[in-house]
């Protein structure tokens, strides 16, 4: 537990350093592939969240999933990718193949479905090539390109204001 903390106050200041140099750029292609980045620690209804994404017209090949918990265990099984603090170097960075993967992906949205400020959330976030970042208003605002006011709990008030804004935007 206290490597994992000292690993958090590593990852926090690398994050900070990055911070500083980030350039959102606009655009304005339709959003055909979706990402979703999820905190399972405190949200664990993932298939009710797809589902609801695919209500508004995203089909399922196009939505791509990865999971982060504070802690994976042997026994978990999980059908997408995760990773968890233990994948975290002490430098900052991801160790693991399949997350490295998906933030080199390019996207057309990346779901950040996480109302806290965890670094290895945030690095994945900041790593990610997305082209247009949507996440919670508590999150670290520097990150996303639109923000959505409500808890994680609600997430389907969530998806409808997303997508509410995503059509007045004109990304769908």
């Amino acid at each position: 537990m206290f490597l994992n903390e000292f690993k958090e106050i590593w990852t926090k200041k690398n994050i900070k350093k990055q911070l500083l140099n980030v350039k959102h750029l606009a655009s304005s292609s339709v959003i055909i592939k979706v990402a979703i980045l999820i905190d399972e620690t405190y949200f664990h209804e993932k298939d009710a969240l797809i589902a609801e994404i695919k209500k508004n017209g995203i089909q399922e090949e196009n939505i791509s999933l990865l999971v982060f918990k504070n802690v994976i265990k042997k026994n978990d099984f999980f059908r997408c990718a995760s990773y968890s603090y233990k994948n975290l170097s002490w430098l900052g960075t991801i160790n693991k193949k399949e997350v490295s993967e998906f933030a080199q992906q390019e996207f057309d949205l990346l779901i950040n479905y996480y109302d806290t400020k965890k670094s290895p959330l945030l690095l994945v976030t900041n790593l990610s090539k997305a082209k247009f970042k949507v996440g919670f208003a508590s999150s670290d605002k520097r990150l996303n390109h639109f923000m959505v006011n409500t808890n994680a709990e609600n997430y389907k008030l969530f998806l409808v204001e997303l997508f509410k804004y995503l059509k007045i935007l004109n990304k769908l």
